[in-house]
């Protein structure tokens, strides 16, 4: 690789962590070609950049970025993962591919300017993306009118049933 792709490498990977939520490094030593080309595959599927860059260079990238606090733990050979859309979205792809594939084994996750432990991964991958988000805060703004709509349906509805009762009784005193 000569210096010009090498730039062009940097410069991608920077662009791409500078507008990223947050990012995994994963060590991908042991898989198949076949088994790295379907992890691209559902990364794409759900809006995941995946690279395999060489650590020098992924160092330089993500130099000036909120994922800086990596540089150090980049060693041995490792795949990047930045969320674009998602916040959970990269932890989510790396922890359901190494259910079935043991051997991508997480190192890394870095949300915010912090780096995490890879013990954290789960933490991250439950994260609800942006519509479960939504849908939780709506469901809570909604429940107080719900409840309050309930309330006011009640009184006539006690108040008939009230009535039946009574005539209930009546009925069944003459």
């Amino acid at each position: 690789m000569n210096l010009e792709d090498k730039k062009a490498i940097v410069s991608e990977v920077a662009a791409v962590a500078a507008s990223a939520h947050s990012a995994v490094a994963a060590e991908y030593r042991g898989l198949s070609v076949g088994e790295m080309t379907e992890l691209r595959k559902k990364a794409r599927e759900s809006g995941v950049y995946l690279r395999v860059v060489k650590n020098s260079l992924a160092r330089r990238a993500v130099e000036g970025t909120d994922f800086q606090c990596m540089q150090e733990g980049m060693v041995g050979p490792l795949v990047l993962a930045f969320s674009q859309e998602d916040p959970g979205a990269a932890a989510r792809l790396v922890k359901d591919f190494a259910k079935n594939h043991a051997k991508l084994e997480c190192k890394m996750v870095s949300v915010g300017g912090q780096l995490l432990g890879p013990g954290e991964l789960d933490r991250l991958a439950s994260m609800p993306t942006r519509d479960q988000a939504i849908s939780l805060l709506m469901a809570v703004m909604k429940a107080p009118l719900d409840k309050f709509a309930r309330t006011l349906n009640e009184v006539p509805g006690k108040f008939v049933r009230t009535v039946a009762a009574i005539r209930d009784q009546k009925q069944a005193a003459a």
